[in-house]
């Protein structure tokens, strides 16, 4: 059995992507595919995703240069969720953090904890 035909997408036809950076196991963002994004994601071993907003794939990284190549895929034990292991070039979030993940709850507040790395309004 192959790895789309363990996939479980949802109603819109999309399964989310947890990013981790292979070697350090940092969680670097969370996105969405769909079968189109997962087989050109399998079949070049740079990841694809599905924009939601603009409705269109998107390989990471076309506009910015910050890609991701994929190093593993797995998918979780209910079939509903993959983690893609990458490794990262420059930062994974639009906003310039490497991490999406940048903000913490301390008390009441959120709060920045990671510095930025410079990146661009672009994915």
């Amino acid at each position: 059995m192959s790895l789309v035909d363990v996939v479980q997408f949802n109603a819109d036809g999309l399964v989310p992507v947890v990013a981790q950076q292979h070697d350090t196991g940092e969680v670097l963002m969370l996105a969405w595919m769909d079968r189109a994004a997962l087989d050109a994601t399998l079949a070049s071993g740079q990841v694809t995703y599905f924009s939601r907003s603009r409705q269109r794939a998107w390989v990471k990284g076309e506009t910015s240069g910050h890609v991701q190549r994929l190093m593993d895929l797995r998918v979780d034990c209910d079939g509903d969720t993959l983690l893609a292991l990458v490794d990262q070039t420059g930062p994974a979030c639009h906003m310039g953090p490497r991490s999406c993940f940048f903000r913490a709850f301390r008390g009441a507040a959120v709060t920045d904890v990671r510095p930025s790395m410079g990146g661009t309004a672009n994915g």
